[in-house]
């Protein structure tokens, strides 16, 4: 990993930090990835949300430690996992990165848990490799229109401008804490759940050499998350839909995803918002511990 990267602000308690070696080869070059671990049992992998990071489960994991060995990833280009100039960040790359942590951690049997953009990536990754993963536990999946610009007018209005032509990478650039704050702080109903300290360490990734070109690229492939749907029905493992009663998506699309898998469970967790795992992760551990 790039040596010029500055280090986790944040330490989970019991967590161990570990890198998988990029991949290079004469079409395409993955970066390094960065994972956090913690616990012992059957393997549970953690999928963060867009424009976070592994410690994002900074309060699930110790909820989860006891009854699982629990893996975060820093998905490709995010927290601290390699930048790659000229990388692709939509939907099936990104995939790809969840797929070489279980493939080069060899995993079997796993427990695959996404929220908002990783509840996407869990489902997907499923379907590619259904001879790994036991369950997916798919909490807000963020796979419809407008996605974080729902949350409020400042998000609509940023979001817009970054994946503009021209003026977009300029603005890219520009991440003014009180901004960032009210945008993710969208995410929660309770502002007090996304904590000052957690901000300043996504500020502090957010800040390394590449970062606002990855981000602009995030936002503008989120068309591949909607395109990513038609992968759902492919999922051979049993599923478990979790929503926040006042998340992101709207009625239709919850009611969308149950059609795309109809054999599904599904809880709906009162008062939460989009950031379950920050907000209620309490509400997540008990489903999750109930199952091991």
């Amino acid at each position: 990993m790039p040596t010029q990267d500055p280090r986790p602000t944040i330490h989970i308690p019991g967590t161990t930090s570990h890198t998988i070696a990029p991949r290079t080869g004469r079409a395409t070059r993955e970066g390094a990835l960065r994972y956090l671990k913690a616990g012992t049992g059957a393997p549970l992998v953690l999928l963060h949300t867009l424009r976070t990071q592994a410690e994002h489960f900074r309060f699930l994991m110790p909820m989860l430690s006891h009854q699982y060995t629990v893996y975060a990833l820093d998905l490709p280009g995010m927290g601290y996992s390699e930048i790659v100039p000229g990388a692709s960040y939509d939907e099936p790359a990104l995939r790809a990165g969840v797929k070489r942590l279980l493939t080069e951690l060899n995993l079997h049997d796993v427990t695959l848990v996404g929220e908002s953009l990783g509840a996407v990536l869990a489902l997907t990754t499923a379907a590619d490799l259904p001879e790994r993963v036991r369950r997916v536990v798919s909490v807000n999946a963020y796979d419809y229109r407008d996605g974080i610009a729902r949350s409020s007018l400042l998000a609509r209005l940023v979001i817009s401008g970054i994946i503009a032509p021209g003026v977009g990478s300029l603005i890219a650039q520009q991440e003014p804490k009180p901004v960032l704050r009210r945008i993710l702080q969208g995410g929660v109903g309770d502002k007090t759940a996304f904590r000052e300290d957690y901000l300043d360490e996504l500020l502090q990734s957010g800040r390394r050499p590449g970062f606002p070109t990855v981000a602009r690229a995030l936002y503008r492939n989120m068309p591949t998350l909607i395109a990513a749907r038609s992968r759902y029905p492919d999922v051979k493992a049993p599923v478990h839909l979790v929503y926040g009663e006042n998340d992101w998506s709207r009625p239709s699309d919850r009611e969308a995803n149950k059609k795309l898998l109809p054999t599904a469970d599904f809880t709906e967790v009162p008062g939460a918002d989009h950031f379950i795992s920050l907000e209620r992760p309490e509400a997540v551990a008990n489903l999750l511990n109930a199952m091991a």
